[in-house]
């Protein structure tokens, strides 16, 4: 069932700003100022939404001289989408299912 998904996986990629940085870095590993670039975020903005994102372990970050780069964690993702499929497959038996009124 889906109660076992971390709360903060749900809320992390409920804002659609940190979906759109999840969506650049399934296709890439990319460094703050990239993702400043693609967003159009200001950086103190950006950085705020990376750390939600580290905390809930859907991203990790890569130190490179001054530069952080960050990358997706795919398996985080790869659980969601299992407990989600599973969500769906018990939803669609429960269309069967009536409890009746007292």
């Amino acid at each position: 069932m889906l109660t076992s998904v971390d709360p903060d996986v749900i809320r992390a990629l409920g804002d659609p700003l940190r979906l759109r940085i999840v969506n650049l870095l399934a296709r890439e590993t990319l460094c703050t100022t990239h993702l400043v670039e693609e967003t159009g975020a200001r950086q103190t903005n950006l950085s705020n939404h990376m750390k939600v994102l580290r905390e809930a372990g859907i991203v990790e970050t890569e130190p490179c001289g001054r530069y952080t780069y960050y990358r997706l964690r795919p398996e985080v993702l790869a659980g969601l989408s299992e407990q989600f499929a599973a969500l769906a497959a018990s939803a669609r038996g429960a269309g069967e299912k009536k409890r009746a009124c007292p």
